[in-house]
Formats: C-alpha cells, structure tokens, sequence
C-alpha cells in the first residue's frame, strides 16, 4: 500500500477567490430557520437550502470553479467527470456555460431524473460498474486515451474551493453561528466549508455526518490515512463513497471537529421531517447533517446551529419508498396480516374496527389461498396509517382484543 503523504491545506483567499469567480453563476441560497429542530436539540436551528441551488444541488460551485481555469486548448480536448448524479449535473451545466463537451459516466442503476437532468445540460452519459469507484476508474480511462479532462468529484483544490463558498454564504446570512454540519462522501464539501469557516471563526465546530453504510472517514482517521471500504450500502447514493480523496483527508484530519454516522432509516426519517415541516424535497444524502440532529448522533453544545441541505435530486419513485418507510420507522405506517373467519361481512366488520380507532386504511388483499391459512379462514393484508408508535400499538391491541389473530409485515414499526 502507497504510503499517504500530508499536503498543502488551501487558504480562505483560494475560497474567496472561487466565490467572485462563481458569483454571476451561482444562486445564493436561503438559509431558513427550522422550528422543530430547535425544539428537539434545544438551541437555534438553520438549514441552508443547497438542494435550491442550479441543478439542484452543491456541485456546480465546484464543477464551475475547476473548469472555468483549464486553458483553452484543455477546454478543447473536453472534460469527463464520474458521479451517481449531483457531480454530473454540475459539470454538465458548467461546461455547457463554458463552451466545452462534457462526458459523464454514472453506475448502472443511477436515478433516472439524474440521468436525464445530466444528459439535458448537454453532457453524454456513459454508464461503467455499480458504483461511484467503478464510475471514476472508467472515468480515468477515458481520460487517459481520449485526452479530455478529470473532472474529479472531490479531490483537487479548484473543487474544494468552489464548494467552500458555502460557508462564505453562511457566515454572512448567520454570523452568529457556532456549527456548521454537513453531509460527507468523499469530503469536498466539508473540506471547503472548514477551510473556509474555520479561518473566519477559528471558535467554529465543523462536523461530518457519513452514512453508517459508507463510512469510510472513522476508520481512515484512526488509521492516519484514507482507506478503502470493502462494500458501500446506503440509499443515500450522493455520499456512496468508498475512499476518502487525498487533498479532502488532509483537510477533514486537520480542520473536522467530529465526524459521526447515521442509519439508512434515520436518512429516511429526516426526509420525512424536511418534507412535512418544512415543505422541502431533499435527497437522502441532502437529509444527513439534520438526520445526525434528529437522532442525536451529534448534540450541539450550543447554537445557532446550520445543518447543509446538500442536494435535492431525488427520484420519485425512491421518494415514495423513502417516505413509506419513514412513516414505518416513526411508527406511523403499519403492514399488518388480520385472520378471520371466512363469513359474508367479515371485511367489513374488520374495516369498522380499524375506522373506529381512527386509523386510515391505505390498501387492502383478502386472500383465501394461502397454506398458512385453515379450513374456513382467511387472511387480509392491511396498510394502515396511524398517528404513531402508542396509536398503532392501540390499533393492534383493539384488533386482537375483537378477536383477531393480527401479525406485523416486515419494515413495520409495533
């Protein structure tokens, strides 16, 4: 194994360089105050709104910002860049501003509103492996025989740079801030951000929040160097990072107060509580620094606290299945198996009972085939909404109560 050498750490003047390069480009986002967060954490909480920004998330501040300084002639060859979604449409939207050809290669079940979004802003979609490594060693290939330029998603300082305008932006909306938390893949986003908040507010706390999944920073900053994972599994693809880059590592040992995991489940109950309370679509990666002030994985010592929306690209049919599963892990989503005798009214005598405990009935299978079932029985398969864990446990109780044999179906919440 290479023996990982320490690099140069970029400065807040290659940070405000990259913001008045990206200031005719690029929105500057809300940062919005979010009632319920404070009231679980105990202290004020802003969420700053990058799933607003063009092509739906932070990307392009750094896809902007590195292709803007290749020379013409490279601008001539084209750029390539690897991504599950949000780096692609940030390069594809770059290089179309900029007058250059963009090739993109995605994994093989990329989202497809990333996928279209990137081909729409001009770029050619090439599909290479299952994950984002596999998509960034096509990429290198390409790179190598075609000539065009790696656009890389994380490690070079032109990225880095782009993506620490963030932090510029926050500390002028909320001066008062003592932490910025913010998802982490492959380490871009907070390398910037820290770079550039912690020389603004030395007293600052920077934390990353990993996909327990795809955590590859706890187990490279133990070691002293970025390590590889074996496997990476997280529905949160934006982070679905199996390395830490060299340039990012060297910022994240130096300047990251904490980096802490969360659960696929806590990603997808943070979803839930963006979409609800605040009227706002974000992906799962976008959900993870107030998925870790949900679940306490971080506890802010005090506040204002910002929590970074990453990005809000996400598919609608992943969003469906985000959503039903949010409700379940916050116990408002109950699949239920009823037996019942096999008796005209029978149905309708179970629905009266669910109605009366003011539980709503999503869909409904009355099956007579299956083996589990005896002579004269049936079985009906329920969805039902709840308001919660003690309203669903009252539901199964009153069910069983009336007589019923009532079984949970997998991914429920009792």
């Amino acid at each position: 194994m290479a023996r990982w050498v320490p690099m140069d750490l970029l400065t807040l003047a290659d940070v405000e360089a990259a913001r008045d390069l990206l200031a005719p480009v690029v929105k500057k986002t809300p940062l919005i105050p979010s009632r319920p967060l404070g009231e679980i954490t105990g202290v004020p909480v802003w969420l700053k709104c990058e799933n607003q920004q063009r092509a739906g998330s932070y990307k392009v501040r750094g896809a902007y910002t590195r292709i803007s300084r290749l020379s013409p002639a490279d601008r001539a060859r084209g750029v390539v860049a690897a991504s599950a979604g949000n780096h692609a449409q940030g390069v594809a939207l770059a290089a179309g501003l900029l007058g250059t050809r963009a090739t993109v290669f995605m994994p093989e079940g990329a989202p497809l509103p990333k996928v279209s979004a990137t081909k729409g802003y001009g770029a050619a979609v090439e599909y290479a492996g299952t994950s984002v490594d596999d998509a960034l060693e096509a990429a290198h290939d390409f790179a190598a025989t075609t000539g065009a330029v790696l656009i890389h998603p994380f490690d070079h300082a032109d990225v880095i740079a782009g993506q620490g305008t963030v932090a510029l932006e926050i500390l002028e909306q909320q001066p008062e801030a003592t932490t910025i938390v913010t998802a982490v893949g492959g380490g871009g986003l907070i390398s910037g951000v820290a770079v550039a908040a912690k020389a603004l507010r030395p007293d600052i706390r920077v934390v990353g929040v990993q996909a327990a999944g795809a955590a590859a920073y706890p187990v490279s900053l133990e070691a002293g160097a970025p390590r590889k994972l074996d496997a990476c599994a997280t529905i949160a693809d934006g982070i679905a990072v199996r390395r830490p880059g060299d340039l990012p590592f060297a910022h994240v040992a130096k300047l990251v107060d904490e980096i802490v995991t969360v659960q696929d489940e806590d990603l997808s109950a943070a979803l839930l509580v963006l979409l609800e309370r605040h009227k706002t679509v974000v992906e799962p990666a976008g959900a993870a620094a107030v998925a870790a002030l949900l679940t306490g994985a971080y506890v802010p010592l005090d506040g204002p606290v910002v929590a970074i929306l990453s990005g809000g690209n996400i598919d609608p049919m992943l969003l469906m299945r985000v959503i039903e599963h949010g409700l379940a892990s916050a116990g408002r989503f109950l699949r239920l198996a009823v037996r019942c005798t096999d008796r005209p009214g029978q149905l309708a005598r179970l629905l009266r009972e669910i109605a009366e405990q003011r539980a709503n009935v999503v869909d409904v299978n009355h099956s007579r085939q299956s083996p589990r079932l005896s002579f004269g029985e049936v079985e009906v398969a329920l969805s039902v909404e709840t308001r919660g864990p003690a309203h669903s446990s009252a539901l199964i109780k009153a069910l069983r109560d009336a007589g019923y044999r009532v079984a949970l179906l997998a991914d429920t919440t009792p």
